[in-house]
């Protein structure tokens, strides 16, 4: 019932993913080529488009290999969402109350385990689940203030909390018009209007296909570890916290898969004029490092960043195929 070592114990993670780099540094990734066996080339990439990948031409095929990414050394995003909180100031005009239109800000995206689909983010109506007392047509992707959230929310959901520019943050509701939640390298308990830093947020139970566990194993699961800090921690952000409180999937933890083989999770980005990018990731938890990444960037630096990389993939080829011309094998 409580899969994944639910308990007041924090198990502590691997040394190697103690010994983070400090957020100055350029993030280390381990890029590995599915069909190359256990060879693995360490590679230091400073922004995604220096990542190698690619294009499956938007249909999903398994000729070649295609790259994925491993966030080995990184630090947590709630790390850096500290930094942005710092860097600006949340007073002036509210943010929830700013307009925030999901469709324009945010990435379509899914992702799958081997063929099964766990996880889906899309605004195509054939894709929306209609949620109860959904006035706006959007489905479980609508937005609401964090005061007309409390009046939404009942134990053991979980809610992401959305802002342009910013990390989405994950919290599980435990009733009392509190949440729990890892913030700042520590989980804490604080009420859901103090927790959402006046974001706009949603109901976030249906985005994973996995099965949850009953509402009141997922408020035992977040209230147990209500202290835990710092190198206790075994999840990377909020979003893996919250995820494992819900379904107590181990996926969730930190190390909680080992990083051998083909890459068997697919992270399918939509492009729009039904085109889309797809990486494959050798553990769940770095497939959400990327996909929070790209939400934090926000939809149109994505499409940015993936088009400029496939535009200069196609000109090497290019390239490629003159220099076969002038000078045949």
């Amino acid at each position: 019932m409580r899969g994944g070592g639910v308990g007041g114990l924090c198990p502590h993670p691997p040394a190697a993913l103690l010994d983070a780099q400090p957020l100055s540094q350029p993030r280390c990734v381990s890029v590995v080529a599915a069909g190359m066996g256990n060879q693995v080339e360490k590679l230091t990439h400073l922004n995604y488009k220096e990542v190698p990948t690619a294009d499956p031409a938007g249909v999903d095929r398994d000729e070649g290999p295609r790259i994925g990414v491993s966030y080995i050394f990184s630090n947590d995003d709630d790390e850096l969402e500290q930094q942005q909180e710092s860097g600006h100031d949340l007073g002036g005009e509210h943010p929830a109350l700013q307009p925030y239109d999901p469709q324009l800000h945010e990435v379509e995206c899914s992702v799958y385990y081997r063929d099964e689909c766990i996880y889906q983010k899309s605004f195509s109506e054939e894709d929306i689940l209609p949620e109860e007392g959904d006035e706006g047509g959007r489905g479980h992707l609508s937005t609401y203030t964090p005061e007309n959230l409390l009046n939404r929310c009942k134990p053991g959901d979980l809610v992401e909390f959305v802002c342009q520019a910013q990390y989405p943050h994950w919290v599980v509701y435990v009733g009392d018009f509190q949440v729990v939640h890892l913030h700042r390298l520590e989980v804490v308990n604080s009420f859901l209007t103090d927790a959402s830093q006046g974001r706009r947020g949603r109901i976030a139970n249906q985005l994973y296909r996995y099965k949850p566990l009953s509402p009141a194993a997922v408020v035992r699961n977040a209230l147990e570890q209500v202290g835990c800090k710092d190198r206790d921690l075994s999840w990377r952000n909020s979003e893996c916290f919250a995820a494992w409180c819900r379904y107590g999937k181990r996926e969730f933890k930190i190390g909680g898969e080992l990083r051998i083989g083909k890459q068997p999770y697919r992270l399918q980005i939509r492009l729009g004029d039904k085109r889309s990018h797809t990486l494959e990731f050798q553990s769940l938890e770095d497939l959400i490092m990327e996909k929070r990444r790209n939400d934090q960037i926000g939809r149109a630096a994505v499409i940015q960043e993936l088009s400029s990389h496939l535009q200069a993939a196609e000109e090497e080829d290019e390239e490629e195929d003159e220099d076969h011309h002038h000078h045949p094998g």
